[in-house]
């Protein structure tokens, strides 16, 4: 089944070429004439959907309910750093290298580390900001203490008390009172999280979730807790919040939940773009154009 899965999306997946095509023609004039690492495996990799100036405006982009990533303002929502702050080198190899739950944003495993490094570096040549701002130091994030009752009952207050429940809804499933009105800072309509509803978008650990609600989500409504509650009331929230966590998304093909069905698609197309000369006419060459497609797919099978 999965053959037949892989033969059909690929031939759904022609028809998108000419997007890709035209789209680098009409941005290849802005192309360096020697790329660097970074930039190669970015146009190879990323543009599809950040676009060529990492604008978050590539040819896939209106086709995705979740937007890809502006660069340009050097916001970033999965950080270890403090709300507001630039993101760690570190936090934009995670996000490469794990993807985002749910979103078109997969996990770029086909990559190698050093070329994951190199597309880090390279996003940050798209904001000012990580010239002219220096990135602090990342948030502590203590031992996790162990499970019991009394920590999930406080996280339960704390859940109320911090006015999650506004977003959330009293019962976690993203239908608080506030939720049809919220907006990021590009003024794009955004949902609450469901967090009844597992994979979580920051990762799979509890570490991930203690580090969102230090951090907060740049960029969106989501604020950072860590002057509000102490480690261990956010530490227990942790613990409510995976204590309510009892459903799975529903899963398709290969595990595949939400857009990254739609994602999958995208990164074919962007292979198979590369290989019929979509970004030969920009002399990229090389990476996800040289790569087995069968490779492709154990790659997001490993997720």
């Amino acid at each position: 089944m999965k053959r037949a899965f892989l033969i059909c999306s690929v031939v759904l997946l022609i028809g998108g070429l000419s997007a890709y095509q035209s789209y680098y023609r009409s941005h290849a004039g802005e192309a360096q004439a020697g790329p660097t690492a970074g930039e190669r495996v970015y146009l190879e990799s990323c543009a599809a959907c950040h676009g060529q100036r990492g604008d978050g405006k590539g040819p896939e982009a209106d086709r995705l309910k979740t937007k890809p990533r502006a660069f340009t303002a050097g916001v970033y929502k999965f950080r270890s750093t403090a709300s507001g702050s630039l993101p760690l080198d570190e936090d934009i190899f995670r996000t490469i290298s794990r993807g985002v739950r749910t979103t078109s944003m997969l996990a770029q495993l086909h990559l190698s580390e050093k070329e994951r490094w190199a597309v880090a570096e390279y996003l940050k040549t798209f904001s000012p900001r990580f010239k002219s701002e220096k990135t602090p130091e990342p948030i502590a994030i203590p031992a996790q203490p162990s499970v019991n009752a009394d920590l999930i009952t406080l996280g339960k207050s704390m859940y109320t008390d911090a006015g999650c429940a506004q977003c959330h809804g009293s019962e976690g499933k993203g239908d608080g009172t506030s939720a049809k009105e919220l907006k990021d800072d590009w003024d794009e309509p955004i949902a609450p999280t469901d967090l009844t509803l597992k994979p979580f978008k920051s990762g799979p650990d509890p570490e991930d979730l203690y580090r969102t609600i230090s951090t907060g989500l740049n960029g969106t409504p989501m604020p950072s807790y860590a002057d509000a509650l102490t480690p261990k009331e956010r530490w227990s929230l942790v613990f409510y919040i995976l204590s309510i966590a009892t459903r799975e998304r529903p899963r398709a093909m290969m595990g595949l939940v939400g857009e990254e069905v739609q994602g999958m698609r995208i990164d074919m197309r962007a292979a198979m773009a590369g290989m019929m000369g979509g970004r030969g006419m920009m002399d990229r060459g090389g990476g996800m154009m040289d790569r087995d497609m069968r490779d492709m797919m154990k790659d997001m099978m490993r997720r």
